[in-house]
Order: structure tokens, then sequence, then C-alpha cells
């Protein structure tokens, strides 16, 4: 075992569920079977009096006004949404619809059932700090009622020797504003060849489509296509479907000041409507310069799909489908620079192997070149990467987990060649952190892992789940980590 080499900190992270978010409430829309109950609840609130609407209305706000911000802006936005039920001819003061925005309102624990799966990237404000100390940004899985998963943050200090501080997370929490995405023709022409459609309505758009587009451009070109397209059979479901494909893309921000803590990406498309997953965070280094990027993994009940992020600053972020054979399962994770000019990727495409899967000329993932398959004792039932690559003078770092008996996930490394990562160097052949006494137990028991880590001072600061119970923090000197890897060998 490698457990020596891991200094475990005095730092965890558990659910807190306090930690909340105001969500809109359908009354029925809850039940087995939907039978919306809004056209009688707004009947009944219509007839209070405007004194017991006022009165009510205070009582809401002195219970929940603390616990959100802009909660007035939420209220009315919630009418906005079933105003539409209301007569023509009733007449509601301010009162009146912001209590009504209190009833269609309800809070959501965004972490009440689990907290886990951490990535860790240096954050984009390094001012105001000492010598030997790092910010980092560390993203997490939250995961509410309903198993229903979404993307939060916390503040880390590294260092110096060996210190870790995490900001406060208390206070108000905000949802992502959803803002008008600049679409993209590549990915709408990979869409549309992953669902199979290829015909007149399809190639027309696509040929007069240019690389980037907004809604208007595309509605205008719809619009003009010659009725004798149209008017085919199969016109409507083809519109629809290219619709649909770029709704997979969208853009959230956040107002000026808020918080890193404070942000919550929240599913906001119905192929991530049961929720956003195990966000891989990377600061990705190009051409144009640095950008955050990360993998997730959108989930909708039924089906997963690969997403990727990108920021600029943490705070307005891009959201894309990822296309292509080398995305079609979860654990994408990026390199954090080109390598040869090729954009690289860790992947695990066929459910139990790691692979490396480059990015074609349409910005498609390609099939994956297996790196590691499923071979000592501890992950025989799969393999996986625990985040990007990361790089060292002597080669690429992977953290990896394996899946052994009684399904107990165990974090382990590779070693990739620089400049060929297809060639595995070394490896670990025993894990280098398990789940001990207290972590094996939680929502999800025997299991650590993580989305990622980073190198201060020469150590690798590891985030990782516990059980998807709680976050813990561990370090590993790189020199002793590297030291204890062996070139891969031959298992029988």
């Amino acid at each position: 075992m490698n457990d020596e080499l891991v200094v475990r900190l005095d730092h965890t992270l558990t659910p807190d569920p306090k930690r909340v978010i105001a969500k809109l409430f359908v009354a029925g829309e809850d039940a087995a079977v939907v039978r919306t109950r809004a056209q009688s609840l707004i009947d009944r609130i219509a007839l209070l009096a405007e004194q017991e609407s006022a009165r009510l209305l205070g009582q809401v706000m002195e219970r929940f006004g603390d616990r959100h911000e802009g909660l007035e802006d939420i209220f009315l936005h919630h009418f906005d949404l079933v105003r539409h039920r209301i007569s023509h001819s009733l007449e509601l003061s301010r009162t009146a619809r912001l209590l009504l925005g209190a009833y269609f309102t309800h809070e959501y624990a965004v972490e009440a059932a689990a907290l886990c799966n951490p990535s860790m990237v240096i954050h984009p404000d390094q001012s105001g700090l000492a010598a030997g100390q790092l910010r980092a940004a560390v993203s997490l899985r939250q995961i509410g009622e309903g198993h229903l998963s979404s993307i939060g943050f916390v503040t880390a200090v590294l260092g110096p020797a060996g210190r870790l501080d995490l900001v406060d997370r208390s206070g108000p929490l905000l949802i992502g504003q959803r803002t008008a995405a600049e679409y993209r023709r590549d990915l709408l022409a990979a869409g549309l060849e992953e669902n199979g459609c290829d015909n007149e309505i399809s190639a027309t758009v696509l040929g007069l489509l240019p690389e980037r587009y907004d809604d208007a451009t595309f509605d205008r070109i719809v619009a003009e296509l010659p009725v004798d397209l149209t008017s085919r059979s199969t016109g409507p479901g083809t519109v629809e479907l290219l619709r649909r494909i770029n709704s997979d893309s969208y853009a959230t921000d956040f107002p000026p000041g808020t918080r890193l803590e404070q942000q919550v990406l929240w599913p906001s498309t119905p192929p991530e409507s049961n929720g956003m997953e195990d966000a891989r965070f990377v600061l990705f280094t190009g051409e144009d310069g640095p950008v955050y990027r990360a993998t997730y993994t959108a989930y909708d009940g039924r089906q997963i799909a690969g997403r990727e992020l990108v920021s600029t600053d943490l705070r307005h972020f891009e959201i894309t489908p990822m296309r292509g054979q080398g995305a079609r399962n979860k654990g994408v994770a990026l390199f954090p620079r080109p390598v040869g000019g090729r954009q690289l990727a860790l992947c695990r495409s066929d459910g139990e192997t790691i692979g490396l899967t480059t990015m074609d000329h349409l910005n498609r993932w390609r099939t994956p070149v297996p790196l590691h398959t499923p071979r000592h004792t501890w992950e025989l039932i799969q393999v996986g990467n625990c985040g990007s690559p990361i790089e060292t003078e002597a080669g690429w770092l992977v953290l990896t987990h394996g899946v052994g008996p009684m399904r107990r996930y165990a974090i382990g490394a590779l070693l990739l060649d620089l400049d060929h990562p297809e060639r595995v160097l070394a490896e670990l052949a025993e894990p280098l952190l398990s789940p001990d006494r207290i972590e094996r137990d939680g929502y999800v028991p025997n299991v650590v892992y993580s989305c990622g880590g980073l190198i201060h001072d020469g150590d690798l600061w590891l985030p990782y789940g516990a059980s998807d119970a709680r976050v813990g923090f561990a370090t590993v000197s790189v020199d002793r980590l590297l030291a204890a890897m062996t070139p891969p060998s031959v298992v029988g």
C-alpha cells in the first residue's frame, strides 16, 4: 500500500442543509399523476384582502429575506411565470403579485444529501497573499433531494508549509442567470450526425449558417427556407431537431462582486435536468491565453451526455455539448495545454478503460487509444481518471481511480510521456489513497474519488470525496510519489 505517502489534512467539508436556493414551485407537479393546482391556488390568494396580503408577505420576508439575495425579484419572476393563469379582469397590486410569487416558490437545499467529487484549480484572484501561498478554486458536486446534482464552489488558500485555509461558505446562494449563447456550426453538424439526420433541410441550413451564429441568425435562415423543403413530411421534425441541438449550448452569468462561494451552476437544459455531475476543472493554456475549462456529465434521469464549461473569470460560463466517440461516457478530462499541436483528453468510452482521445478538425473527440485497463486486484471492475493530467518534468501525472471487491473505490496514479502521452511510463501498483475507517461510511459507502488536484510548492494538493458524504483534503510530495512509481508490469 502507498497510503504512507499521503498526508491527510485536518479539514473536512460536510453537506450544509442551510445552503438553499429559491426555486419555482407549482403545486401538483410533484405528484405521481401530474395535475397542476395552480389555478385554484391563484383563485384563493386573489380573494385575500390587501391588508391580509401585506401581513402575510411581511411574515415571509421576515422568515426568508436574509436567506436569499433579491428575494422580491425572485417572487416577481415566479409570478410572471404563472401570470397567464390570472384573469385579465383581475387587477393585482404589487403586494398581491409578490405574495403570489411567494406561494409559487420553495427552498431547495442543494447539498442536503451529499457533497463530493471536488476538483481544484488556481483561483483567478491571487491578490493579497503572503509568501508561499496560492489561492485555489475548488469545485464541488452538490447533491440534494431526488439525487439532483449541481456545481458549487469553495475558495482555499494553500501553503505555506502544508497549511490549508478554507473560506467561509455561509451566506445566500445565487443561481447563474442564463443568457443568450453564441452557437457553433461544427457542433450543430456533429449533433445532427449523432442523431442520424442528413436531409435537404439540415444540409441547407448548415450551408447557410456562419461558423458562429445567434438565435436571430438561425431563425432568419429557417424562416427563409424554400416552401418545397419545409412542406415535406420531414420538415417540422428536422427544424425541431435543429432547435433542440442548439439548445444544448447556453451561457450563464453571475453579477459582478458575487463571491465564488455564493455561485451555483444549476441544471438549465432538459439533458441535464437530473444533474450536472463530476465537473473536472482545468486551467487551459492555448493560443488565446489561459482559460478555465471543465467537463461534466449531464444527466436527464435516463441518459448521460458530455458537456464542457468555458470561463475566463469563473463568473461568466459558456456551456457546449461534447461530440464524438471519445466523449460518449463519463469521466472526460482535458489536458491543460495542446500536446504536439493536438487537443487531448482522457476518457472512458467503454465504461472500464482509461483511454486517450484527440479532437479532430470538426471539434469531435475521436475513438480513444487505450492507456490503462483493469489489471490490478484493487481495480478489476473498472478504472478511470481522477481529473486532468498534471504536468511535471517527469511526465504527465494522472490520478486514477479503480474499483475493486465490494465496489470499493481507491485512487492510484499513472505517469504518461510528455510528448507522446499514449505511452505509459510508470504506475503505482497499489493505491495511493483508500477509504479509511471513517471515510468508508456515507451516502455511497467505500469510495474515495477526486475530479482533480494541483501542484504547489512541491506537493500535490488533492481534494477528494469520501463516500459521497464529505470532502477531505490531502497532500503528497511529488518527488516521493514519482519515486514510488514503477514501469507498468504484466499482471498474470
